[in-house]
């Protein structure tokens, strides 16, 4: 029997809409809920929690138990199940009826085993004609009357859903709430469709409505395979009872998920596509200026597409990167008063022999690990449904327990998640807490929509909150893709990040996945935010990014670094630089120290690598017809005309930053004959081998300048220069170089 309190409650609660006589239907079986649940406490007391789902470290978490344990009482429960009637019974029915009639509630519930009523049925043909024209979202009007006679007048939206962690309902609402041969209350018999996966057996990503719980059935038939098979929908309750508000006011506010493409999915990935660098001449074009580039991001992705047979699509190869990725041991400063040192070589081009090859080379300072500062890092996770592949999240976790065994025990480390909204999953704590911060990441799931915008806000104030000036504040992003919520404009979030990055902390991003990632937002992000961007494909990868890097990847030792080369016409026709297209720099921008250029960490190696054309040398540009007469008659000179010395082809010029000091300093270089080697069999094998990488990438993305090169010359080119390769780097690109022989386009 039902209870005053239950009808109390029960006044409370928002009344179902009024449209068929299958409503009647929804609010007898809602009631008969109630007495089943009064009648029978004790199956309640000992029901089954439901999905025992690990909890997501978002805002609710904190809150969870408590919203458990209420459930568990007598009273709420019987709520719970009356509500399990309302929300899902009810969309069910309307779909079959579309007979309008206002109805009033029965002041005593009708007993399960008198619920069910067969109803007439519709006409095939009148069911298919309704479905076609269906509005997408509709909206109803509900007009009933609660227990106390009122009046009730409210909109909302007719399409009604749930979602969550655990079942609150469990067996006991399929037990009072459906009638033998899946009949539901007093109004509707549903078909029985293919079985489908068991209801809302694990929470789903993009299920939406209630945070906290899900209502399920386990008694199966009819009912349940037409429940399972609706589609997730807003949930809306309108005014609840106060105890039964309190705990639906612990939830976040869920959005719905936009549509992500499947891992493996192609055509989903977003490129930055700028032209291939073209060939310029010096008598026009004397001075070419670049910022600096250690990104690596595109090797890992081109390998991935090589072992899945297929090129990588053009946009998405950067030369610079593939060139990069490898550790070289290019020669090193002594000291860190001059954080790198350069080195120029000179030789012939391996696939144009009239052509040179001028090579430069940077080495960063090596930090001894004494030297190293205090690593102040806050892990930003994507944790959206997308997320959940084991190449995503799980690849993720995995990495972040190879860099927490990497650092100091004074180091710390905070965790902020985003999905449909952020969260601080793990306030800072040292390292000497490992297991603390090694639990907060085992927990981590994914669910839900991609509200990167906030996330990146929550991640800056947490560690604008402990920063260090004496230590490296570091934010790093892992996530598989594009932000779909909040802030979605890319200048608006380049604009944040480079605000941020004046307060001394820098951003770095690890992409994931494949199908839906936005390359060219998160190379805008990390060049903005002073960090780097790394794909990481393998554990193997994350290893390489966060242990065998780890120097490179955190420590930075000098920042803002450009180059600048200004060619002697009487010695360099024409040139080309092999990449960093998306780090060209205007000429006044070199000696500009506001303009923010790529950065260097401990130990790090940088590779540019120019073709140029001596004079006198077949060229691809010809002179300009009135260049000659313009410069004899004093209209226009070179700057560098009569001044330039005839051993020398230009002359190099790097500027650059220290990490705490906002004034540049200057490195300059003569590249004269005495650095040209006569052979390509005199260069040492790292120089050799970056050249043979460079000759790979301009093939794989199809630039014109390689003509008659090949895949083969490219693997005898690195053969000859594999050298010393103990972590198997340069053997893997051998491979890639074979599979890229016979990969589809």
């Amino acid at each position: 029997m039902m209870t005053e309190r239950d009808l109390e409650n029960l006044k409370e609660l928002a009344a179902p809409p009024a449209r068929t006589e299958a409503r009647c239907a929804a609010i007898d079986a809602a009631l008969a809920a109630f007495d089943a649940a009064a009648d029978a406490n004790s199956q309640f007391e000992h029901a089954a929690q439901g999905n025992a789902a690990p909890v997501r470290p978002i805002r609710t978490m904190n809150r969870t138990r408590s919203f458990l344990m209420g459930l568990t009482s007598r009273q709420n429960m019987a709520i719970a199940a009356s509500l399990a009637a309302l929300v899902i019974v009810a969309p069910i029915a309307f779909k079959t009826y579309q007979t309008e009639r206002t109805i009033s509630l029965p002041m005593q519930p009708a007993k399960p085993e008198t619920v069910a009523v067969v109803p007439p049925k519709l006409g095939e043909e009148r069911l298919l004609k309704e479905k076609a024209t269906e509005p997408p979202a509709p909206t109803v009007k509900l007009d009933s009357k609660d227990l106390s006679g009122k009046a009730e007048t409210e909109t909302q939206p007719s399409t009604l859903g749930v979602s969550g962690e655990y079942d609150a309902a469990g067996s006991a609402a399929n037990s009072t709430s459906l009638a033998p041969n899946g009949a539901i209350g007093s109004g509707a018999v549903l078909p029985a469709p293919a079985p489908p996966p068991p209801f809302l057996a694990a929470p789903s990503p993009a299920a939406i409505g209630v945070p906290g719980y899900a209502i399920g059935f386990d008694g199966g038939g009819p009912a349940q395979d037409a429940l399972a098979n609706m589609p997730a929908r807003q949930m809306q309750f309108g005014d609840a009872s106060d105890a039964t508000r309190s705990y639906l006011a612990a939830g976040d506010e869920r959005r719905p998920e936009a549509p992500s493409a499947r891992p493996g999915e192609e055509g989903r990935d977003v490129f930055n596509a700028p032209e291939v660098n073209p060939v310029k001449q010096v008598a026009s074009e004397p001075v070419s200026t670049f910022s600096i580039d250690v990104d690596t991001a595109s090797y890992s992705f081109m390998r991935r597409a090589l072992n899945a047979g297929r090129l990588p699509p053009k946009e998405s190869v950067r030369v610079e990167e593939l060139i990069n990725y490898f550790p070289y041991s290019y020669p090193a400063p002594e000291t860190a008063d001059v954080p790198f040192k350069p080195t120029v070589t000179v030789m012939p081009s391996p696939w144009k022999p009239t052509n040179k090859l001028v090579h430069i080379a940077i080495k960063g300072y090596d930090l001894k690990r004494t030297e190293q500062p205090r690593a102040n890092l806050v892990f930003l996770l994507d944790i959206s449904g997308s997320m959940e592949p084991e190449d995503r999240l799980p690849l993720v976790k995995n990495a972040l327990r190879l860099l927490v065994d990497q650092l100091h025990p004074d180091d710390t480390v905070g965790i902020v998640t985003y999905a449909s909204g952020s969260g601080i999953a793990l306030e800072p704590t040292k390292i000497a807490d490992k297991q603390k911060i090694l639990a907060a990441i085992d927990k981590l799931e994914a669910g839900g929509s991609t509200d990167g915008a906030d996330g990146i806000e929550d991640a800056y104030r947490l560690a604008e909150a402990g920063f260090d000036k004496s230590a490296v504040n570091r934010i790093i992003l892992a996530t598989d893709g594009d932000f779909n919520v909040g802030i979605t404009d890319r200048d608006q979030l380049k604009s944040y990040i480079e605000r941020k990055r004046k307060s001394g902390v820098f951003l770095s991003i690890l992409g994931v996945g494949e199908g839906n990632h936005n390359d060219s937002l998160m190379q805008a992000l990390a060049q903005n935010g002073n960090g780097t961007a790394a794909y990481v494909d393998t554990l193997s990868e994350a290893r390489k990014v966060l242990v065998d890097e780890a120097s490179s990847t955190l420590f930075t030792i000098a920042k803002d670094v450009k180059v600048q080369i200004e060619w002697n016409p009487a010695r360099v026709a024409e040139y080309r630089l092999i990449g960093y297209e998306t780090r060209a720099l205007k000429r006044e921008d070199f000696n500009n120290d506001q303009v923010d250029a790529g950065d260097i960490g401990s130990g790090h190696t940088v590779t540019a690598i120019y073709e140029v054309t001596p004079v006198g040398a077949p060229r691809l540009v010809d002179d300009l017809r009135y260049a000659k007469a313009a410069t004899e008659s004093g209209a226009a000179s070179h700057p560098a005309a009569g001044a330039s010395d005839a051993t020398e082809l230009g002359f190099l010029k790097l500027r650059y930053k220290k990490p705490n000091e906002d004034a540049s300093q200057l490195i300059s270089l003569p590249i004269s004959d005495g650095l040209a080697k006569p052979a390509l069999s005199d260069v040492p094998q790292d120089v050799r081998f970056s050249v043979a990488v460079a000759a790979f990438g301009d093939l794989v993305r199809g630039a014109p300048f390689v003509n008659g090169f090949t895949y083969d010359d490219v693997l005898s080119l690195a053969q000859s220069a594999r050298g010393d390769d103990p972590f198997g780097y340069r053997a893997e690109f051998l491979n890639l170089a074979r599979l890229a022989k016979s990969a589809r386009p």
